[in-house]
């Protein structure tokens, strides 16, 4: 498939959106995909690594990179976590989300529903 070229004015809003939508930092997100908790929920792709786990250890990467140093498919990814955290966070479950599914799967992709700020 050829990469997409976007235009300034979309790798902005790309970015900013993403930048809201990841509230985790490089490394609180390398911290977590490492643990059981973050290998025990989401969809295998077939390689017994999760997409959302796989999702995580390329954002890692987008977050460490220049932003100039950024491709067409990196912002079709963020565009993609985006998306993703979005529409997982409008199914928030009732009561505490400290140890559910739903906040490991966010976590996933880069974002804690329950960290402030």
């Amino acid at each position: 498939m050829a990469e997409q070229t976007l235009s300034d004015d979309e790798r902005r809003d790309i970015d900013r959106a993403f930048g809201e939508a990841v509230n985790m930092t490089p490394k609180e997100l390398e911290q977590w995909l490492g643990t059981d908790e973050s290998q025990s929920v989401g969809q295998s792709d077939g390689d017994g690594e999760s997409v959302g786990h796989a999702s995580g250890r390329r954002i890692v990467e987008v977050l460490r990179s220049k932003k100039g140093e950024l491709s067409g498919d990196d912002y079709a990814h963020m565009k993609k976590v985006v998306g993703y955290v979005h529409r997982h966070s409008a199914q928030r479950p009732e009561g505490d989300l400290t140890d559910t599914k739903w906040r490991y799967s966010l976590m996933n992709w880069g974002n804690d529903p329950l960290k402030q700020g």
